[in-house]
């Protein structure tokens, strides 16, 4: 048996404390004040090295979880953003997963729902068509047929329009005769992710546009 002869508080890490068994200078362990509370580790409790072993790994699950809310706090996250960081705070890997299906059970981690909002909200800020938001996706740890889903579920009119309102923004920048204009809106627009046939109706739609735009203007003057 093992008995516990001192707790300190960590300096470092106000949450947690230390435990100090059997006399030694050296902290066996720390753990969240929490599991402190749980399982009443005080001075002068006996404890079995294998029930200080369950509790030391009860800790790691509960920090990872802890570590895994906190990160949520500032945006939504992907499964892999959150084992990614918290591997970076080495938690060992069944902790992560463990972390992970709790939080997936309280709703606090959807990658399904994530990607559509994503793909959605995506679009409409920054202009971006279905195949770009796919790839974004993929680059964010979203499973392959999770990502495809999402984008394609993108109202087919809604990138049609987001594509011309990309045109109608990059057109007044490009340089060149309007042949050469045109490939390069069009070139712009397929590095966006855009499909070819929503590129061509924007291209002709932003040209129409600037076509009228002229023809008032002389008929003003």
């Amino acid at each position: 048996m093992l008995v516990i002869t001192g707790v300190e508080q960590d300096r470092k890490a106000k949450q947690r404390y230390q435990l100090f068994v059997n006399d030694s200078p050296e902290p066996y362990t720390n753990v969240h004040e929490d599991l402190l509370i749980k399982f009443r580790l005080l001075k002068g409790r006996e404890i079995h090295p294998d029930e200080l072993k369950q509790i030391v790994e009860e800790d790691s699950r509960h920090r990872a979880y802890i570590l895994a809310l906190s990160y949520l706090g500032v945006r939504q996250r992907t499964e892999k953003e959150i084992l990614r960081y918290l591997a970076r705070k080495e938690i060992d890997a069944e902790s992560a997963a463990k972390a992970i299906e709790r939080l997936s059970q309280e709703g606090l981690v959807n990658d399904k729902l994530y990607a559509a909002m994503y793909a959605s909200e995506r679009m409409r800020t920054q202009l971006k068509g279905r195949r770009l938001l796919q790839q974004e996706l993929l680059q964010r740890g979203i499973a392959k047929d999770t990502a495809k889903l999402a984008s394609q579920k993108l109202n087919e009119q809604s990138e049609t329009e987001t594509a011309i309102r990309a045109a109608e923004k990059k057109w007044p920048f490009i340089k060149g005769e309007p042949r050469e204009r045109k490939q390069k809106l069009a070139v712009f627009l397929l590095r966006r992710g855009f499909p070819m046939n929503t590129v061509k109706d924007a291209v002709k739609a932003v040209v129409r546009a600037a076509e009228d735009g002229e023809d008032g203007h002389m008929l003003d003057n």
